[in-house]
């Protein structure tokens, strides 16, 4: 039988930034165009989040797939503008149709940007907590001295997505749900180059043809920063629903702690840290590392057609 598979994504491929100059993320577009591919996998529903960029922007790129790439098969449901207000806790049309999927089935839900839907589910509907096999997420790290480090420029990037809604993760932890994480730590290990683009836009495939092109702008991004591609992170939960036999995972636990920002400049900025290890806290399956020949791997199931 198929893995059952929601998938809730703040995607942004081909997005200019909102805040700032450049361009968005592409990495969700890779993860959800690898499971449309899979034959392992149903996409039951989508829904989309704020994140990497507004979500006036990330649900019209939802449907945009769906219709596209998709041919319409996937129910798409806009969620989460922002962060959870725990002041005031209101659902949203993809956190009830997640709901509803769940009452029918239970569940594996990819959340590859703020885990904002998932913690409202949990609010909203607690008695659903079981109807979920696994949350898999793209956050985390080992120790808050485990930098994201972009290139070697000295830029940091931040753990975005637990970054947006830490209190997201709060709920889940509270609610005993399945936790998969597959943090900076694995992705840091797969890189995206110029020859990859080139080959998925030389492809008869749609989807690979639009992602080579749209991750142009991200891919110089990078490479500006003294990288050699990019990585793609939200592709290792993917990969990992698909085929866990080719993430390399182990059991820990997890904890928030406080530390200095290690993206800003400033002795007085402090943040929250997602920290993993074989300390006290919640259990999760942590993915550090891929198996030899990944790369190859991943090319191969891109390269399928939708």
């Amino acid at each position: 039988m198929n893995k059952q598979v929601w998938i809730d994504t703040d995607l942004s491929v081909g997005m200019e930034r909102e805040n700032r100059p450049g361009y968005c993320d592409v990495d969700d577009g890779y993860a959800i165009l690898q499971l449309m591919k899979a034959e392992n996998i149903d996409i039951v529903g989508m829904s989309s989040v704020f994140g990497n960029t507004p979500l006036k922007n990330a649900h019209p790129l939802c449907e945009m797939m769906n219709t596209e790439f998709a041919k319409g098969k996937i129910p798409t449901y806009r969620g989460g503008a922002e962060k959870i207000d725990l002041a005031n806790v209101q659902s949203n049309p993809a956190v009830d149709a997640l709901a509803e999927a769940l009452k029918n089935q239970k569940l594996i839900i990819m959340a590859i940007g703020p885990a904002t839907n998932v913690g409202l589910l949990l609010l909203k509907y607690p008695e659903l907590k079981d109807q979920i096999e696994e949350v898999v997420l793209v956050a985390g790290r080992r120790t808050a001295q485990s930098n994201f480090a972009i290139g070697n420029k000295g830029r940091n990037a931040g753990d975005a997505n637990f970054d947006k809604d830490v209190a997201s993760f709060e709920v889940m932890f509270q609610h005993g749900v399945a936790v998969t994480l597959a943090p900076f730590e694995i992705s840091n290990k797969v890189w995206l180059t110029q020859k990859d683009l080139d080959m998925l836009a030389k492809s008869d495939d749609a989807g690979n043809q639009w992602i080579a092109k749209e991750s142009q702008h991200w891919l110089q991004q990078w490479l500006d920063q003294g990288a050699e591609g990019f990585n793609p992170f939200d592709v290792l939960a993917s990969h990992y629903i698909i085929s866990p036999e080719d993430i390399i995972s182990e059991e820990l636990n997890a904890r928030m702690e406080i530390h200095p920002n290690d993206t800003v400049d400033d002795p007085d900025h402090f943040k929250h840290y997602l920290l993993c290890d074989k300390s006290s806290g919640y259990p999760v399956k942590y993915c550090y590392d891929v198996v030899e020949g990944y790369h190859e791997k991943l090319m191969r199931s891109l390269m399928l057609k939708s």
